[in-house]
């Protein structure tokens, strides 16, 4: 075997095998310390009592994605010409009316049950992390 000759499989030699497993176990170092450091973001109502502390803690945590969500489309709206910002206006409000009317008929499946509040409130927040990630992107598409 010609060791010069590239043009053909090469054959690993033993020094070669050695290098070749020593990247792969750092390769695996690498993405064991990768996913570790983008650990599960703590439950923000995990150490609660009782129902009624479980729906004003989602109902507060509804309340912060909201502000958010008004705070990022403030910030789109300064980007946009009239026409856009009217545009805009109108989807918001359809998706608002969308949100609200989609988490009451979520919510109505515990009518009249100490769970519905947090069901309500769960449900809003996460249809509002969505858009707030949707008006996010139209920021950062316009920002290019």
């Amino acid at each position: 075997l010609n060791i010069t000759d590239t043009s053909g499989p090469m054959l690993p030699n033993k020094n070669g095998a050695t290098f070749g497993v020593a990247c792969a176990v750092l390769l695996l170092l690498i993405a064991f310390a990768s996913s570790a450091q983008r650990k599960k973001k703590p439950e923000p109502c995990e150490n609660v009592q009782s129902q009624g502390e479980m729906n004003i803690c989602w109902g507060n945590e509804y309340k912060k994605a909201d502000a958010e969500l008004n705070q990022v489309y403030r910030k789109l709206v300064g980007m946009l010409d009239e026409e856009q910002k009217a545009q805009l206006k109108e989807a918001q409000l359809a998706w608002i009316n969308y949100r609200d009317k989609n988490c009451e008929f979520v919510a109505d499946m515990y009518k009249g049950g100490s769970l519905r509040p947090t069901v309500l409130a769960t449900c809003l927040l996460d249809v509002t992390d969505n858009r707030t990630t949707e008006l996010k992107a139209q920021i950062k598409d316009r920002d290019l």
